[in-house]
């Protein structure tokens, strides 16, 4: 209850390991107003809020960083359809302005997460920053002002510079003053004053509500202008120090991140040569039961074989012996004496009859004997067939253990500037500073974003497109309306900056 802004602060930046403190302050609201919190007063009586309008497709886009940076690298074995159910990724507005199911969000997300595979937590969060920061009203802090004329207008302060905005449209500012073109800015009782560093152009005044608003519009620029100086300094010893750090700890880590990668790949490719070599194992076990089965075929073939030769021999002998028994009743008709011509022709005819049976018996163990020694050449066949079976066999045996001991062996791998105050008046003068110079490194850095962004934006219009023919055109915002015209004419918030110009000495009209 008794902490002071300064307490909290430091929590914060502790709990989150942050060294470079100046870059950073604690936001919030009060009174629909947006201020920051005071480092020497008590936090009790505060509120933290903030809305900033982002397009669908770059919620899709910073919701895929979110997921790489909680569940790491994609795995399709581990991250199945559902695993985003309970995480709330997306703005309720967008959730409700497309005709899509969860899935079908998830789907695009998962798609892009997919593409992250290989950064680290604190590179996807700096990718996250680096899409945030392009948000059109990222780092804008907005305060009700009206001109000379009492039209109502917003000013909006951010790391940029100052920007003028109708109060309907605050993502396209009507004229803005960068940080490097402002000499300049004051304010005395509730009217505010900008000085432009070019002196043809015309001061730029405007009156706030309250007296206080004045004194945190001031406090914001100088703060903004003190970071927007440092940036574009030499580093400190210090945040030279930090920076080395840095760059150590993040070679440190890429490095780790190299030798876990070929520890994964080495690991893969065991797996893949064991899994081959099970494969090849099963096949061999597959031809090595093939084959003993055709050895059992050929044995049980050859004993047939065998049997059946055997039985023909037998029958052969048995007819070679009753041709020789009937060569010899033939005989012994023949010297039979017949007497009579009856006796003599019956006599012929069973001579015939006999000469015919001895004919027929001859020519059957002929036959028989010619199966004979075609079954006893099938045998020898047999019997070669059989001995180049148990060679297949004995081949295969030797590739089996060759193959289980090369198995055997192979093992998975383990490795701020002064101000002045007068009489409720404050006045902050930016002198001293290379403007020029400034304005030269400002539009280098400009281009140098503009090349990176291109291919980001090329990601973005294909969702975008994508998606656009589910869209529910009657619930689109005000803002979703500004958003669309401004990237139809291909605005972005670093290229809309419009500058006043120089015309004579009369005030700047909006």
């Amino acid at each position: 209850v008794k902490w002071k802004g300064k307490d909290l602060f430091d929590l914060v930046c502790r709990t989150l390991g942050l060294r470079e403190t100046w870059f950073f302050g604690l936001q919030y609201t009060i009174k629909d107003t947006v201020a920051w919190l005071k480092m020497d007063k008590k936090v009790k009586k505060q509120i933290l809020d903030e809305k900033i309008y982002c397009p669908p497709e770059a919620s899709v886009l910073l919701a895929s960083y979110a997921v790489q940076a909680k569940y790491g690298d994609y795995d399709p074995n581990v991250h199945k359809r559902g695993f985003l159910a309970q995480e709330e990724l997306l703005p309720k507005r967008v959730i409700n302005l497309y005709q899509m199911t969860p899935e079908m969000w998830e789907e695009r997300i998962t798609a892009w997460y997919a593409e992250h595979r290989g950064r680290a937590r604190d590179e996807a969060e700096m990718e996250y920053l680096k899409i945030a920061q392009d948000l059109e009203m990222y780092g804008v802090n907005y305060f009700a002002i009206r001109n000379k004329k009492g039209t109502e207008l917003l000013l909006g302060v951010d790391a940029l510079g100052l920007h003028i905005y109708d109060p309907d449209n605050r993502l396209t500012p009507k004229i803005s003053f960068p940080w490097n073109e402002i000499r300049n800015i004051s304010y005395s009782d509730k009217e505010f004053t900008i000085k432009p560093l070019d002196k043809k152009i015309d001061v730029f005044k405007f009156n706030s509500s309250k007296l206080r608003v004045n004194k945190l519009i001031l406090q914001l620029c100088i703060g903004n202008h003190d970071l927007f100086m440092r940036r574009r300094k030499a580093d400190s010893l210090e945040v030279q120090q930090m920076k080395a750090q840095a760059r150590e700890e993040k070679a440190r880590k890429q490095m780790e991140r190299q030798r876990l990668a070929r520890e994964k790949k080495m690991r893969e490719e065991a797996e893949r040569t064991r899994d081959e070599l099970e494969r090849r194992l099963m096949q061999l076990k597959e031809e090595a039961t093939m084959a003993n089965e055709a050895l059992m075929r050929s044995e049980e073939t050859a004993d047939l074989l065998a049997e059946k030769a055997q039985i023909t021999e037998e029958e052969a002998k048995l007819l070679a012996q009753k041709a020789a028994e009937a060569e010899q009743e033939m005989q012994r008709i023949k010297a039979t004496a017949i007497r009579t011509e009856e006796e003599k022709r019956l006599m012929e005819q069973k001579v015939l009859e006999a000469e015919m049976l001895a004919l027929k018996m001859a020519e059957e163990s002929e036959r028989r004997a010619k199966e004979a020694d075609q079954l006893k050449q099938d045998l020898q066949e047999a019997r070669e067939s059989e001995r180049r079976a148990k060679q297949k066999l004995l081949e295969i045996t030797s590739k089996s253990s060759y193959t289980s001991m090369n198995s055997s062996t192979t093992t998975l791998p383990t490795d701020l500037p002064s101000f002045n105050l007068i009489n409720e008046s404050l006045s902050f003068d930016f002198k001293d500073t290379d403007m020029k110079r400034l304005s030269m490194e400002i539009e280098k850095e400009k281009v140098e974003y503009m090349e990176k962004s291109k291919h980001l934006q090329e990601q973005l219009n294909e969702l975008k497109t994508e998606i656009e023919a589910l869209k529910l055109k009657e619930r689109e915002t005000a803002l979703d309306i500004l958003h669309n015209e401004n990237a139809s004419r291909g605005n972005s918030k670093h290229n809309t900056i419009k500058k006043p110009q120089a015309q004579g000495r009369r005030p700047i009209c909006i």
